[in-house]
């Protein structure tokens, strides 16, 4: 294995760690550099041996060594799911080619996160993705050129603000969130117009089947229950375009 793959692997847990800890800061408004990282429930500021991904979560048995409050299973999850992107990264686009395709997968990650848990799609990470999406129809192959990625950043944002405003004044209540619309445009720079449909398509499906499987279990099925849709088009986005990149 090339030294550059390895390394992508090695650095992905730390990468999650750290996306789990913009999911947690950022919809709170907190900074994420100037202070380290510490226990919710008891302010204690961890040491450098309770931060190594994945492994302090496991000898720790996912609870603070200070004051026995439970970590949020999340910065695990997080740290898994950015390996198993990096690894993806490395299939769709091996050896240099995976560091970019790895920064978009893990942007998509931290805004599923942020969804999943405040229902809320932080500008910062929305402007991410679409630099980042911008950039890799510059030079990647397999991403749309630089005009089909513009063409599809237009038409993703502006086809959800249409929606947004349609069914705001039909309904008298906000359907779709601004974060949403924003994120459209970094999704449609990514899989560009042709593949934006398909897109949609795919994260609706996907988030009609995660209501249904919530009511299965016992959630109330209602018109005003909110849903983290970007979670799901993130998801279909990353399939398409890592599909693409492969074809």
């Amino acid at each position: 294995m090339p030294v550059q793959s390895l390394l992508l692997l090695l650095i992905a847990p730390a990468m999650g760690s750290f996306l789990g800890l913009l999911a947690d800061r950022l919809p709170r408004g907190e900074g994420v550099v100037r202070r380290r990282s510490f226990c919710r429930a008891c302010g204690s500021t961890l040491r450098p041996t309770e931060i190594v991904p994945i492994l302090s979560y496991a000898l720790a048995g996912g609870r603070c060594r200070g004051c026995g409050a439970a970590i949020p299973p999340m910065l695990l999850y997080s740290e898994v799911l950015a390996t198993g992107l990096a690894a993806v990264a490395l299939a769709a686009a091996p050896g240099a080619g995976a560091w970019p395709v790895a920064a978009v997968l893990w942007t998509l990650q931290a805004l599923a996160l942020c969804d999943l848990r405040w229902l809320r799609l932080p500008d910062s990470l929305n402007a991410t993705l679409l630099a980042l999406a911008l950039a890799a129809s510059l030079w990647l192959p397999g991403s749309p050129a630089p005009a089909q990625a513009m063409l599809g950043a237009v038409l993703g944002a502006g086809a959800f603000w249409t929606l947004r405003v349609g069914y705001q004044r039909l309904r008298g209540r906000e359907g779709l969130g601004l974060g949403d619309v924003k994120m459209m445009a970094g999704v449609g720079a990514l899989v560009g117009p042709s593949d934006l449909p398909l897109t949609v398509l795919i994260a609706a499906l996907a988030g009609v089947a995660v209501a249904v499987f919530g009511s299965v279990r016992g959630a109330r099925l209602r018109a005003t229950r909110p849903i983290p849709f970007g979670a799901a088009l993130g998801a279909a986005a990353a399939l398409i375009w890592c599909q693409s990149l492969t074809a």
